[in-house]
């Protein structure tokens, strides 16, 4: 795993093999990033499930103003942290601890331009995550967001506060992007 471009370009992420982790590959991590080429450079960003920090790495590597990641597995967390040590990143960067449904319900803070979102597939909770961002604070008019999933599981079109852009399928996995309407 390493950073496609920007600042840490060519850099190397540690991570782990675990049945819950299952890093974006760089194949998908480009495509998702060229989408959000002129987005990315100073948005507020928000990566939900961060795993490994992968996502919120390559996030901050290529121009993110601010960058949140929310997590709740413990050793993810670890691999997180190692990896901005590594990086001898700190800045602009924020990793938290909690369950993403419970920080969707309580967040109170201003609101993303990017919601990236990889959620455990073996847990098929991409529906009930959009269904909770359409109405959190975390979204607002423009906001864009982008769910990994397993091709199987069902992402529909229509969702309160989401207008849906496009989808693309990689293997067993599809990325779908959607544009904050509230």
């Amino acid at each position: 795993m390493r950073i496609i471009a920007g600042k840490l370009k060519g850099r190397k992420l540690v991570s782990f093999s675990a049945s819950h982790i299952r890093p974006t590959t760089d194949r998908v991590k480009e495509s998702i990033f060229n989408k959000l080429q002129t987005d990315i450079q100073e948005a507020r960003v928000l990566d939900l499930f961060a795993g490994t920090g992968n996502l919120t790495i390559e996030s901050y590597s290529r121009g993110a103003q601010y960058v949140e990641a929310v997590e709740s597995h413990i050793k993810s967390l670890k691999i997180i942290k190692d990896n901005l040590a590594h990086l001898q990143v700190s800045e602009n960067i924020k990793v938290i601890k909690q369950d993403v449904l419970k920080y969707l319900q309580k967040y109170a803070g201003p609101a993303f331009d990017i919601i990236l979102i990889d959620p455990p597939f073996t847990k098929a909770l991409s529906h009930s995550v959009l269904e909770i961002i359409g109405s959190s604070q975390v979204l607002q008019s423009g906001s864009i967001v982008v769910i990994e999933s397993a091709k199987a599981e069902r992402v529909d079109e229509n969702y309160n506060g989401l207008k849906f852009l496009e989808q693309k399928s990689f293997g067993d996995k599809k990325v779908t992007f959607f544009k904050g309407e509230n």
